[in-house]
């Protein structure tokens, strides 16, 4: 089954959301215009809405996380959801279960959502393909393959900042190779119809089929950073590497670190953002993470509002419930 007949239900809606490939603009926008509503419920004494209330969200994490974790957490709670947080480490998969039948065994507990992290590419489509009807999947990051809500949290921080996205230019830095992050935000942008996405990378940590993905490639971080509108650094995914990919993380940060001079190279109002975690002074100078220009800590921000309204989007479809 595609990732889109998986994700939509018959009349076109979220029913899980594993992959921003196979999703229109219209759904996207939805994602953006709804998380902009749950904005203001951060800002409230009681930081509580009841769509989910009664419901059962189980977020299983076979990585290690902190921002993606604690959002999905805290956005599942602001919906007035009953939260079950599979502590891997002490869990039976431990002990060899199998992911389906660690699928089943909490299905048997009336889990009504489940957000999953998986270290293999396709594991959130798996559980998606097997989950009874009315259960839903969310992709928390599944291998070197997708990160949609991440995704979609950065288009919210673009937006948010920049209003529009036909005229801007996004240059992606970094390790594109192993990130499931710049596949996400390659295919939001795309869909968004963003004025031009440019990756700047060395070749070496770019996929062979980059060419196809409607990106300009650009080896230079000097070229391609000049008057672009938004910045995104990556980190290097030295877990997911095999082989001498650099030189050194030095050699590496001399070529395509982010410094104060470079930043400079953008447009004068450019927003700079990572997805984090972030290495200080391998891809990025603290000066420029922690400058006024860097939008990073908003984005953990705007990453519950988004989440709320993936899990709110779902919960309203028929087909969920």
């Amino acid at each position: 089954m595609t990732s889109n007949n998986l994700q939509l239900t018959k009349d076109g809606k979220l029913k899980h959301f594993l992959s921003i490939e196979g999703l229109n603009k219209a759904i996207l926008t939805d994602i953006l215009d709804t998380a902009e509503s749950f904005t203001s419920v951060t800002d409230r004494s009681i930081k509580k809405v009841p769509i989910l209330r009664g419901k059962t969200v189980a977020n299983l994490f076979f990585e290690a996380s902190t921002r993606t974790r604690a959002t999905f957490e805290l956005a599942a709670q602001r919906l007035s959801a009953d939260i079950l947080s599979l502590d891997i480490k002490t869990s039976s998969a431990v002990k060899g279960e199998s992911l389906l039948d660690t699928l089943h065994n909490l299905e048997a507990m009336q889990i009504d959502m489940f957000v999953i992290r998986h270290q293999d590419s396709g594991s959130a489509h798996f559980f998606a393909q097997h989950v009874k009807p009315g259960v839903s999947v969310l992709n928390a990051g599944d291998g070197q393959h997708s990160h949609p809500t991440q995704a979609m949290l950065d288009m919210f921080t673009i937006r948010r900042h920049k209003q529009t996205f036909e005229n801007l230019s996004v240059a992606i830095v970094g390790d594109i190779k192993h990130s499931r992050v710049a596949r996400s935000q390659i295919h939001a942008l795309n869909v968004l119809n963003t004025g031009q996405v440019r990756v700047i990378a060395p070749r070496t940590l770019l996929p062979e089929y980059t060419e196809t993905l409607g990106v300009q490639v650009y080896h230079d971080l000097d070229e391609g950073l000049k008057d672009v509108d938004v910045v995104i650094m990556l980190r290097l995914q030295k877990e997911r590497m095999t082989g001498a990919l650099l030189p050194s993380e030095q050699e590496y940060f001399r070529q395509f670190g982010l410094t104060p001079d470079r930043v400079k190279l953008a447009k004068p109002d450019a927003i700079i953002m990572h997805p984090g975690p972030a290495n200080r002074g391998i891809e990025i100078e603290s000066s420029v993470m922690d400058g006024n220009q860097s939008v990073i800590l908003q984005q953990v921000t705007y990453g519950i509002a988004v989440r709320m309204a993936v899990m709110s989007m779902i919960a309203s479809q028929p087909e969920s419930r």
